[in-house]
Order: structure tokens, then C-alpha cells, then sequence
């Protein structure tokens, strides 16, 4: 592995992991009311993108990263729907 993909691991893993505070927090106190639809469709498309460009450049560091980003993002936005209901 080469130095700069073992980086590219250790800065999307902080980046990603970053997350999952946010989404247990949410989870925990059943409020998203602080997050806007808007931002999740803006964040979620730009994450889509940067995992379809981590799959065509063949950069683990970019598919790993985002396809877990993906992954938290939309539980995030699964709990503010199932919120929204109530």
C-alpha cells in the first residue's frame, strides 16, 4: 500500500467516523429538527459523486471514505424522516 492511499485511509476514516457521533446523538434523542432537507440532498449528491470518481479513479481511500459517508448520511436522513411523521 502506498503512502499516500494508507493517508488517504487514516483522513477519510476521521472524516467519515466524524459522523457517527452525529447519528447516535440523533438516534438517542430522536431530533433531527437541525438538519435541513436541503443540505442533505446537496450533501448526499456531492458524496454520490465523489464515490462514483473514487470507483472510476480506483482510489480505495475515495470508495471507502464516501461509500461510508453514503451509509451514515442516510441513516441521518432515515431518522429525520421517521421523525417527520410523528
Amino acid at each position: 500500500m502506498s503512502t499516500a492511499t494508507l493517508i488517504g485511509l487514516v483522513a477519510g476514516a476521521l472524516t467519515t467516523l466524524s459522523w457517527l457521533p452525529q447519528v447516535l446523538r440523533a438516534f438517542r434523542t430522536r431530533s433531527t429538527k437541525d438538519f435541513a432537507w436541503v443540505w442533505f440532498a446537496m450533501f448526499g449528491t456531492g458524496v454520490v459523486a465523489w464515490l462514483i470518481y473514487g470507483l472510476i479513479a480506483a482510489a480505495p481511500a475515495v470508495i471507502a471514505a464516501n461509500a461510508i459517508t453514503l451509509l451514515l448520511v442516510l441513516a441521518l436522513a432515515g431518522l429525520k424522516a421517521r421523525h417527520s411523521l410523528r
